[in-house]
Formats: structure tokens, sequence, C-alpha cells
């Protein structure tokens, strides 16, 4: 292996720069030339290649989003497109990939790994959603900025009196609600994996209002309902001033935290020496702290189980 290629693929997260910096210093330490994939999959077809220096990403461990570009691609999962990948590396004379992405970047990794070029799959998704790992590269990040976000609407809420349901992103995955739901003293958390009860949740709002507090939180995972939905399902119950707010792609952007950016880096290396060692067709995840790795194929029935004992916590110190 002489020359190895990276790609981010899927939605941007906070970290990515800081694992292609870790991808490209550590393969030039090892005497590789390193090639950066300019908009994800969409790039590898169309050829968008650009050679990357320990001096081209020097600076990069602090910035957002991905200096290499982004793109959905969905033609990817055809086979004649990914056959066209692999024959755009192999001109380039690029041996290995790297992806940084979702669940469906590895896809596209596990399709070229099959057709000859090794591939590692690097967890680079704010929704940490990816089975087999307990961390995704920009989660931390994620969560830190709804964190800070809604430290600021709950100074509006607290001014006058209100209910603010606060919608946060994560798909189909609770974490960033619960995590950041438990940091910002949230009334009530709504996950999509967990039932939950709109009147209950209105009661124990007019009771912390009846014991002196001066304002009422609810964070919302973005794949329940919308934050208004839920605004007009809780009115049913209470007579609120309420509010629906919706965070959005702000949670994206931003420079990653100190977490987001060790992790990111320690990750990176270790996907360099996972192909040095003529590995293909792997993720690279974290358990308890520690660096592992799945067969990608592993993680297509794969399920993420998140950390719903932030629920309970968050539910026992809310009632009264």
């Amino acid at each position: 292996m002489k020359r190895i290629g990276i790609l981010t693929s899927g939605g941007d997260a906070p970290g990515m720069n800081a694992a292609i910096r870790a991808v490209t210093k550590t393969a030039i330490h090892h005497g590789l030339e390193v090639f950066g994939i300019r908009y994800g999959f969409a790039g590898l077809v169309a050829g968008d290649f650009v050679p990357l220096t320990a001096e081209d990403v020097d600076h990069k461990i602090s910035q957002g989003g991905t200096f290499l570009y982004s793109a959905r691609f969905p033609e990817f999962a055809q086979e004649e497109v990914q056959k066209k990948g692999a024959e755009q590396l192999r001109e380039h004379g690029i041996d290995a990939v790297i992806v940084i992405g979702g669940d469906g970047s590895y896809h596209g990794a596990l399709a070229l790994t099959r057709l000859g070029i090794n591939s590692i799959g690097l967890p680079g998704t704010i929704d940490n959603d990816i089975p087999y790992t307990d961390y995704t590269i920009g989660y931390d990040s994620a969560c830190r900025t709804a964190m800070d976000a809604i430290d600021k609407i709950r100074d509006t809420a607290s001014s006058h009196h209100r209910v603010f349901i606060v919608n946060v992103m994560g798909r189909e995955c609770g974490d960033i609600a619960m995590r950041v739901g438990v940091a910002s003293g949230a009334d009530a958390i709504v996950i999509p994996e967990r039932p939950y009860d709109v009147q209950e949740i209105a009661e124990t709002i007019k009771q912390n209002f009846a014991d002196g507090k001066d304002h009422g939180l609810v964070v919302l995972a973005e794949g329940v309902m919308s934050a208004e939905d839920f605004r007009k399902e809780l009115l049913k119950y209470g007579d609120f001033d309420a509010r629906a707010n919706v965070l959005g792609h702000m949670q994206r952007g931003g420079s990653p935290t100190v977490e987001d950016r060790v992790n990111a880096t320690k990750m990176g290396n270790y996907a360099v020496n996972l192909l040095l060692d003529g590995k293909g067709g792997l993720a690279v995840g974290m358990d308890g702290g520690k660096l592992n790795t799945h067969d990608i194929l592993d993680l297509f029935d794969g399920k993420h189980h998140g950390d719903f004992t932030l629920l309970d916590v968050n539910k026992e110190m809310t009632k009264n």
C-alpha cells in the first residue's frame, strides 16, 4: 500500500476535520501518500481527488464542518456506480480508503472493500446512532451547541413564565435529546425510542409552576414530531404560554469540543494502522473509551442502544 484516500459523506459533523488531519499525518508518518476525495462518493465517482500534505491539515483540527465537503449520493447504491468509483481509485493509484460518515456511508465503504479496495469506516454523525459504538464524531459538539442554545432560551422563558418545547436533531435516535435534556434541567425529555404521556408532562409542568418554578422546558427529539405539533398537544392539557423552537442545523456547526477532537484523532490514527495491517470492511468504534472494530456488515443488522437511564434520572428529579 502506497497511497490512500479519505472522504466525508452524509451530514457534516464537528470533528471530521480532526479525523482527516489524523489520517493524513499518520499516513505520511508511515511513508504513504494521501489524497482527499471531495464531495463524498459523488466526488469519488467523478474523480475529484486532491493531494493532502501535513501542512494542508495542520490547522484544521479546530475547524467545524469538513473541508473536503460532503454530498448525498444515493446513486452509489448501484453496483455499476460502485465499480466506477473503484475504477477511479485504481486509475489514481489509490489502494485503500477511509470513509467518515454515518450508516449510509458505511454501505459505500463495504462495497469498495468487496471490489478489492480495502476501506475503513469512521463514525462521523452528530446523531450518535451507529451500532456497536458508544460515541460518534460530532455528537459531543452537537450536544454542547444545543445545551448552549437552550441555556439562552431558558433566560427568556424565565423572564416571561413561558414553556418552551425545544426540538433537537438526532433523526430516530434520542441520544442528543437525553443528554442535553439532563444537562439543561428539562421538565421532560421526549424521544422516539420510549413511550411518553403528554398529559403527564403537562401535569409535571403545572406542579413545577405551583412549586415556584418560573419556566417550563421540554426537550424533544426530532424523530417524535415537530415542536409545533407537540406544543398543540401540550395545550390540550393546560393553559400554558408555550412556544415551539427548532434548533436545526446549527447543531452541526461550530468548533469541535475537546472530546471530539481527541476521539476523532484517535480513530483516524487507528484506521490508518488497520489499513497498514491489510484490513478492510471494518467500522471503528469506541466501547468504554477504548477503540474497537466490527465488521461493517454486522452494523446493518445491529441496533444502537442509548443510555436510557438518563430518562429515569431526569424523571426522578422532576417529580416532587
